[in-house]
């Protein structure tokens, strides 16, 4: 068995965003531009994935499952035509379900799971 990899680790939060394991990889915690709208926190939350997913040699077409968590599950309509523009076909397995985030700014979130192969 090969060594788990922990990559990105923060030690206030105690854990880790990306850890490899095998050949899969686990992504958590993406978000961005927080305070606008879902729209562009769903684009800022595929740029922090693609841009963990590139740390590890990645790219989105790698992603095999998505967590999409929304704090309002009305948002899901926005969802679709912006995957459609970052995954060009390549949809990875998704469920969306809605959370209370930490900070008040926050609408959307990503947790993926890629495959490394």
């Amino acid at each position: 068995m090969s060594a788990i990899k922990r990559i990105e680790v923060d030690e206030y939060w105690a854990d880790s965003t990306i850890i490899e394991a095998g050949n899969y990889v686990f992504i958590g915690y993406c978000m961005g531009n927080e305070g606008q709208t879902i729209e562009k926190q769903i684009e800022g939350a595929f740029s922090v994935l693609a841009d963990r997913l590139s740390k590890i040699g990645l790219g989105l077409d790698s992603v095999v499952k998505m967590d999409c968590l929304f704090k309002d599950i009305r948002d899901l309509q926005y969802l679709p035509a912006i995957i459609k523009q970052y995954f060009k076909n390549q949809y990875p397995t998704r469920k969306a379900f809605t959370t209370d985030f930490i900070r008040e700014g926050i609408a959307f979130q990503i947790d993926a799971i890629a495959y490394k192969g």
